[in-house]
Formats: C-alpha cells, sequence, structure tokens
C-alpha cells in the first residue's frame, strides 16, 4: 500500500467509554456541533452512552409497563451521532482498519453489508473520514433507513428480501469485491471484530458501572443478574463476555424471532423485527457463554411498539400509573427490536425466577424515527388502535409474556449453536476449519479483548 493520506481519528475505546477523558476543548466542541453540525466529523467524539453530564443514557422501565417486580433497565441509543450506537461498532470497525493500514481514504471504496442500523452508522462515520462507501442491505427494510443512508453521503445498493435475507447481502459483496479486488474493502459487521470490542469495552463497561449507579438508587444490589439482547451481528450481546466476567454466575440471554429461530432449532423464515434475526450465527458470537436462546413474535413487537408510541396507547399507560415523563421517553426512546428485548428480558425475569433485588439489562438500538412508515403499514393491516385494542396489547403482550420458546444453554446446545457457524463462514465464507474450532478456546475472545489496548495506544500515537 502506498504512504497513507492523513487520517480523520476520532476516540478512544478508553474515551467513548469515558468521554470526560476526551481532551476538553474537543468535548466541547463535539458537544456544540451534535445541534449545530451533526456531520461534522468532531462529532465522532459524541459516539458514546453518557450524556454531556456524565450520567448513562438508561431508566428503569415502569413496572406498570412490565408486569414485574424485577426491574427491567434499558440503555437507549436515540441521542448517539446516527440515533442508534451501531455508530460506535461502525466506527471501532472502521478505525481499526485504518490505524492498521488495511484501507486509507485516497484509495478504497468501502463496503457496509447491513440490515440497517450497521450500515447508517457507516454511512455516518465513512463518509465524515473521507471514505467513498457502499451500503447494501435488503430492498424491504424501512424507508427511513434508505433516507437516512442518503442523507450521510454513501451510495446504496438494495438486495432482494427482509431482514433474515442476508445471504443476498453477502453475494453482492463478494460480486463488488470480485470487480474490483483493489479497491474494495468489505466491512463485514458478521465477522469482524471491531463490532465485537466496542460492545465488550463500551457497551459492557457501561452496564457494569451503571450497576453501582442504580444501587445508589435503590435499584437492585449493585450487580447486573441477566443481560438480553436480541442477535443481528451478534455485536451487542458482546456486552455479556463482559459482565459475566464480572459477575461468573451472571445470565446472557440471546433472543430471535419466533418466525426465523435459527438458534433455537434451526429455523428459518421472513420476519420484521428489524436488526436482528438474520438466519445464521455469525463469526463474532460467542455462542459458548451465552445461557439461553429465547424467541419473540414480530407482530407482537410491532403492535408493542404502537402501544408505546401513539397517543390510545400513551392514555392507557396512564391509566395504568406512568408518569408523563415517563410516557415521553418510552414513546422517543423504542424501537421495534427495543420492544424485542424488552419482551425478552421479561420472559428472563420469569424464567430464571428473578425477583425485586435483581435488574436485567438490555439495549434499544434505535428509535421509532425510523419506523413510522411501518406503523403506518400496520394501521393499514390491523386498523387503528383504540383504547380497548391498547389496553389488550398491554396485558397481553408485555403483561403475558409466557415461558415457551426457552431453550437453555448446556452443553449440548451451545455445542450444536457452534457448529451451525461451519454452514455461513466455512462452506461460503472462507474459513477454515481449524479457525471455527479455535473459537471453542476462551483465550480465543480474550485474545480479541486484548487487543482493545494496542487500538487505543495506535490511535493516541497517530493522534
Amino acid at each position: 500500500m502506498t504512504k497513507q493520506s492523513r487520517l480523520i481519528t476520532g476516540p478512544t475505546f478508553e474515551e467513548m467509554l469515558h468521554p470526560d477523558k476526551i481532551a476538553p476543548r474537543i468535548r466541547k466542541q463535539a458537544l456544540a456541533a451534535a445541534k449545530s453540525d451533526p456531520l461534522d466529523p468532531i462529532n465522532l467524539y459524541n459516539i458514546t452512552w453518557r450524556s454531556p453530564e456524565g450520567r448513562a443514557y438508561a431508566y428503569v422501565v415502569p413496572k406498570a409497563v412490565t408486569g414485574i417486580d424485577t426491574p427491567i433497565v434499558v440503555l437507549y441509543s436515540k441521542d448517539f451521532p446516527t440515533g442508534s450506537h451501531k455508530v460506535g461498532a461502525a466506527y471501532s470497525v472502521l478505525i481499526d482498519k485504518e490505524l492498521f493500514g488495511e484501507v486509507d481514504p485516497s484509495i478504497h471504496t468501502l463496503v457496509w453489508p447491513s440490515t440497517g442500523n450497521y450500515g447508517i452508522g457507516g454511512a455516518y462515520v465513512g463518509c465524515r473520514m473521507g471514505f467513498d462507501s457502499v451500503v447494501i442491505l435488503p430492498a424491504e427494510m424501512s424507508k427511513e433507513r434508505f433516507d437516512r443512508i442518503h442523507s450521510y453521503g454513501a451510495r446504496i445498493i438494495a438486495t432482494p428480501g427482509c431482514e433474515s435475507n442476508v445471504k443476498e447481502i453477502y453475494d453482492k459483496c463478494k460480486e463488488l469485491k470480485a470487480e474490483n479486488p483493489e479497491r474494495v474493502r468489505v466491512l463485514n459487521q458478521f465477522e469482524v471484530f471491531g463490532n465485537y470490542r466496542f460492545h465488550y469495552h463500551v457497551t459492557g463497561n457501561t452496564i457494569v458501572e451503571l450497576a453501582a449507579d442504580l444501587a445508589a438508587q435503590g435499584i437492585g444490589k449493585g450487580r447486573i443478574s441477566a443481560y438480553c439482547s436480541a442477535m443481528g451481528s451478534a455485536g451487542t450481546i458482546a456486552a455479556g463476555d463482559r459482565l459475566k466476567q464480572v459477575w461468573p454466575d451472571h445470565k446472557i440471554v440471546g433472543l430471535e424471532p419466533i418466525q426465523c429461530p435459527t438458534l433455537y432449532n434451526n429455523g428459518y423464515g421472513g420476519h420484521d423485527i428489524q436488526g436482528i434475526g438474520d438466519k445464521h450465527v455469525t463469526w463474532i458470537h460467542n455462542v459458548n457463554n451465552m445461557d439461553a436462546i429465547m424467541c419473540v413474535d414480530d407482530i407482537e413487537c410491532k403492535k408493542g411498539l404502537q402501544l408505546l408510541t401513539e397517543q390510545a396507547g400513551w392514555r392507557v399507560l396512564a391509566d395504568a400509573g406512568v408518569s408523563q415523563e415517563d410516557v415521553q421517553l418510552l414513546s422517543t426512546t423504542f424501537g421495534i427490536s427495543g420492544v424485542c428485548n424488552v419482551l425478552g428480558a421479561i420472559k428472563t425475569a420469569k424464567f430464571y425466577g428473578l425477583g425485586k433485588d435483581d435488574v436485567v439489562v438490555t439495549i434499544l438500538t434505535d428509535a421509532i424515527d425510523r419506523y413510522h412508515s411501518v406503523m403506518a403499514q400496520m394501521t393499514a393491516t390491523y386498523g387503528k388502535m383504540g383504547a380497548v385494542e391498547a389496553k389488550v396489547r398491554l396485558e397481553s403482550i408485555f403483561h403475558g409474556q409466557g415461558l415457551d420458546w426457552i431453550m437453555e444453554g448446556g452443553r449440548e446446545a451451545r455445542a450444536r449453536w457452534h457448529n451451525l457457524k461451519y454452514y455461513t463462514w466455512v462452506e461460503q465464507q472462507g474459513k477454515t476449519v481449524e479457525e471455527l474450532n479455535a473459537q471453542r478456546d476462551p483465550e480465543y475472545w480474550l485474545a480479541e479483548q486484548a487487543r482493545i489496548a494496542e487500538i487505543d495506544a495506535r490511535l493516541k500515537a497517530v493522534r
């Protein structure tokens, strides 16, 4: 490779975790640009789970919504630069490749395979860091996803199908790479460990620190009993690896759509929990550390989102005792997969018999701003939600989550989850059996975690 052009960089992993460690001048500029110039590259320094005051973007979902005594705590993503934490994964992937000379903005076109939020993040960071960027995603994803990618300056290639049609994305990536192997660089979120490292270090340690903050408020006893995350790329669930290091009896629970239960029973099919359930086991998913897989219905998730974001639902929530402030917070921080994650958290608390002193944490990956078109389709299909229907949804979807569609992660189940990687990664994507077998060893994952310090040191040297 020729000598690299001047690099546009952003925060270290440690600065994303603790933005107060960013140089004060840069932090001040970044916070000002968040409102005045959201496309300025300085906004890369706003990739964090923490507010300008240093508080985690988190809250306890009201008991009137969950119907259980166990506190369900959500980290929400709407205040990231793109409105989703996936911008952190995209940045972590790109900065790694850039620092170690694998990509150069003066030479390479970046290809971001995605079903939405990672592609949005890739469009944002790629174009801010000076790269020609192309996002590949299924044609049936929400209109808002396409609009946002265009607004950040990236090009789009739409492939056939819906959320679970990831093989078609892989095929298009392979085609583009074959056409121009010297120029095209595919940053595959399902494979590259920058995605894993962002959530292991930044999301995971944010939750560790949040446990103490919650305990100081009388919520829990300073520990997190379980962490739930629906898998798309399986980056977000990597936070569980960090939590289990801190609390060895902690439970990591993965979630899938009932309509595409790949890990649960080798199932397949189309669904509309956008961002998860991609019909394969990803390379970066540490399945041997997962304690259970649970499945959630996609229509229930979309109906649940309507309950939280439409006026008829707000009135029912208020009648159930949810404060006006909390109704507003719920209505602006949830997307479809966020409802899925909370329903999974409710199932988790019930399944493990957790109580009022336990805490279950999950993630709200995006918000309603990406789904107005989907909600309009729901109204056209099912009719306008009235007060009676809203009350039924609260009681049946949230309070009525049952203990069906659950598989615990025993030795045999984990072996099967691991073996499923073979069909995507060895047969189709060029990995070797030796590489696959290496992932059974916990040292494999520790080595990937250890690279965080190396990457941060390299970034500081470049800056």
